[in-house]
């Protein structure tokens, strides 16, 4: 069993094998604060701080029967103490927990987390209700916003889903272009129709423009940088002068929108297509825009 799941089973057995949905996701976050590398990453979202990393490894656990779900919650099945599976200091962090906030119900952690994190309350439906005036302006204040025009690139090898959708938040993206040819991934999240609903779910607009991809026959036997410089050399020469006509909608979309960002594979920016693509709508520019990779 993946160690995170076992987290999340020893946060249950510790808080009485029964969680809500709203508290568990804010215990799961408060623990990982105190992590030094967190096992969950969490984005702003309608309660709060929420994984839709953990999400998916609790539906799992209750299709293996391991958990149990109600409307409201999560219940722990087996007889397994998985707490004691935990290293020592995991193991420490979640009783602390439970001394810290066992007590608070999930509107009272949802106060707490939103006082003490405000970025993670900035898409919350509950903030503007069980805030004073005071700490919901820091939420307001930390909301990302700006009216500067960029085409942003980004990445997702390497990071979580969360951490992805949180680079596309804190730098305002309206508009995120999938330029990959085949829009498949065996990383949670990031396949199409799952990396759609993910956006959507932040008032991100998700397309696919294929046709600027790379085929994926070409992408083999890439060992070294210059193997991908030729890789893109042939890119820029062949497939670039035949995508004018969707270059030019990225482009209309930047223009109205002002903060877009084109999307495929790789972290690193110099063996990624992406990076041309938006170095030739950068030279053709009819209106002053910038290039940031994020």
């Amino acid at each position: 069993m993946f160690y995170r799941r076992k987290i999340i089973l020893g946060l249950l057995e510790v808080f009485g094998n029964d969680l809500e949905k709203i508290r568990l996701q804010k215990l799961l976050f408060l623990l990982s604060k105190n992590q030094t590398k967190a096992e969950y990453d969490f984005i702003p979202y309608k309660y709060g701080c929420y994984s839709f990393s953990a999400n998916a490894d609790l539906n799992a656990m209750v299709r293996k029967g391991i958990l149990t779900e109600s409307q409201a919650s999560f219940a722990k099945n087996d007889d397994v103490i998985y707490l004691k599976t935990l290293k020592p200091i995991d193991q420490k962090r979640i009783q602390d927990l439970k001394e810290s906030y066992g007590k608070m119900n999930a509107n009272s952690l949802m106060k707490h987390t939103y006082i003490n994190y405000p970025f993670w309350a900035t898409k919350s439906l509950k903030a503007k209700e069980i805030l004073d005036e005071k700490y919901y302006q820091k939420v307001l204040d930390v909301v990302p916003k700006s009216d500067k025009t960029i085409l942003f690139t980004i990445g997702y090898e390497g990071i979580s889903l969360e951490e992805y959708l949180i680079r596309l938040v804190r730098n305002d993206v309206k508009i995120l272009i999938d330029v990959r040819r085949n829009p498949l991934s065996m990383k949670f999240g990031f396949s199409k129709t799952l990396l759609q609903k993910y956006c959507n779910a932040l008032d991100i607009e998700y397309l696919h423009f294929p046709d600027v991809g790379i085929e994926s026959d070409k992408r083999q036997e890439l060992n070294d940088q210059s193997d991908y410089d030729r890789l893109f050399e042939h890119y820029k020469k062949n497939n670039i002068p035949k995508t004018l006509e969707t270059q030019n909608k990225i482009l209309d979309l930047l223009k109205s929108k002002r903060r877009i960002a084109l999307t495929c594979f790789e972290a690193d920016i110099c063996q990624c297509h992406r990076t041309h693509l938006a170095e030739k709508l950068h030279s053709n520019q009819t209106f002053p825009f910038d290039v940031k990779h994020i």
